[in-house]
């Protein structure tokens, strides 16, 4: 399986790693480290060293109860980013935004991929992204990042999240993005609750009938913490445990913080899962 944009393929037939940059000062894990642009550029070029292909920059925190950026702020924290790590590296750059905006300027600086938490549900977010060339993670969430902790229901979680995510592919497909240039995230942590979180990560293997790639991203969430009650720096095993049980049922890509750790978890259980027998 392939993920493409306007000038970059991935081959997705082993597990890839997106390493998370987040240039903002008030993330729930890492805020305010890395908000310079040397800072960035410097832990960019350590997660690629340490096996990430893919490197996620983000200029506003999605983390529960977290304030709205405006579209300026956010260009002038992104955009330059971007075009610093498109000049020093030859990997997938990713832009975490929901902006059109932001969005358009990312892919001009050199930006790989539209992350987008809101599936392309802002005004022009759809144009942006078809018109950019850029491929697209479509991510469910249920509500909006300051109140989608507070009451989430689902029937069927599994469900409900795999009829989202094909009702957003039907919307890129008519805007004339094709489907080699997405990829699906079930938006872990984003209006859900602990039970809802595992179910998904149990059965995220039954997204696999979109036929599209799937990206799993639980680097150090609360899904962690309460199920373990540690703290975010404490969360590095949970990690690491939640991604490769992913990674058994076929997820593609995992964005993660500590990107050494997971490619080393990686590379143990691709070695050992080499000698499997086909069906079993």
């Amino acid at each position: 399986m392939l993920l493409s944009s306007s000038s970059r393929t991935l081959d997705l037939s082993s597990p890839q790693v997106m390493g998370v940059l987040n240039i903002t000062p008030d993330s729930f894990s890492d805020g305010g480290r890395y908000h310079s642009q040397d800072a960035a550029l410097r832990h960019a070029l350590q997660m690629v060293a340490d096996g990430a292909t893919m490197i996620d920059v983000g200029g506003e925190s999605t983390r529960p109860g977290a304030d709205e950026v405006a579209v300026q702020q956010e260009l002038e924290r992104v955009v330059p980013v971007v075009e610093r790590l498109r000049s020093e590296l030859d990997c997938w750059i990713s832009v975490d935004t929901s902006k059109a905006a932001v969005m358009t300027e990312a892919v001009a600086a050199g930006a790989d991929l539209i992350n987008d938490i809101r599936a392309l549900r802002e005004p022009g977010a759809v144009e942006a992204a078809a018109a950019s060339g850029a491929a697209i993670c479509l991510m469910h969430m249920q509500g909006q990042p300051r109140t989608m902790q507070q009451a989430p229901d689902y029937d069927d979680v599994i469900r409900d999240v795999g009829v989202f995510l094909e009702q957003r592919l039907a919307v890129c497909e008519s805007a004339g993005i094709p489907r080699v240039r997405i990829c699906l995230d079930p938006g872990y942590g984003f209006g859900k609750s602990l039970e809802h979180n595992y179910e998904l990560l149990g059965r995220v293997g039954e997204l696999h009938r979109l036929g599209l790639p799937l990206l799993a991203g639980m680097s150090r969430k609360s899904m962690l913490g309460q199920l373990l009650n540690r703290e975010v720096d404490e969360r590095l095993a949970a990690t690491l445990s939640a991604h490769l049980f992913a990674v058994a049922q076929g997820v593609q890509i995992v964005r993660v913080h500590d990107v050494k750790e997971m490619v080393d978890a990686l590379r143990v259980w691709r070695k050992a899962a080499h000698y499997q027998e086909p069906n079993s």
